[in-house]
């Protein structure tokens, strides 16, 4: 009889990480309503493959079962981003396709439609990035972003991401199109400009951004 000793797979922390404005935490069934509402919103539908419309039940399918799956089985870590004085929900943190010999992740993130132009995207993304950097040792965070979505490019460019080069027709974003009478979306092929963030690119980027008005990181536990 042969035995073998396996190893456990790595996996992040039960992570919660604090601003001055937002709390990154697990998501909970309570937050189930906002998500629906925030998944549902146009810009959401276009530039992510989230099925539309987005019932309660693919929230909770999400919250309970696929979102804290990421971190068990080792892919990443799924986090809600609430606001710090009135916990409502203003975004979602997904880190994902991760790798652990190269201590590398891919980062996704969705703003609610009545939080945006607030900072909080930025805010939110620069903070698990800290996190991931300086507690978990990491060494590289890619973002990925459709060639048009410009919001999210900014995202990027404001906490130093370098722009890597672009994978061509590597997306499908969905459109309503002008002639279609029924409001139904259509999908659309684009490019995608692939970003990345190394520890030596937070230089500097922390005490831009708080004389530009954003809050900074603060505590994670």
């Amino acid at each position: 009889m042969e035995l073998r000793m396996t190893t456990p797979s790595p996996a992040f922390p039960d992570i919660s990480i604090s601003t001055d404005r937002l709390v990154l935490r697990p998501y909970e069934e309570a937050d189930i309503p906002a998500y629906v509402e925030m998944m549902n919103d146009e810009l959401v539908t276009a530039w992510t493959s989230v099925p539309y419309p987005y019932t309660e039940a693919d929230a909770r399918e999400w919250v309970s079962r696929i979102a804290p799956a990421e971190r068990t089985e080792g892919r990443g870590v799924v986090l809600a981003v609430t606001e710090f004085l009135t916990q409502r929900l203003v975004g979602t943190i997904h880190l994902k396709n991760t790798n652990w010999r190269t201590l590398s992740t891919e980062v996704t993130y969705v703003t609610a439609p009545w939080a945006r132009g607030e900072g909080y995207a930025t805010e939110s993304v620069l903070a698990a990035a800290q996190w991931l950097f300086r507690d978990q040792k990491f060494e590289r965070l890619e973002l990925r972003t459709a060639a048009d979505n410009t919001a999210a490019q900014q995202v990027a460019q404001k906490i130093g991401c370098i722009s890597e080069g672009v994978l061509r027709n590597a997306w499908i974003a969905r459109t309503r199109p002008d002639d279609v009478t029924d409001g139904g979306w259509s999908d659309i092929r684009t490019d995608l400009i692939v970003w990345s963030l190394l520890p030596e690119d937070l230089e500097g980027v922390t005490d831009q951004m708080a004389d530009a008005g954003y809050s900074s990181f603060t505590d994670w536990s």
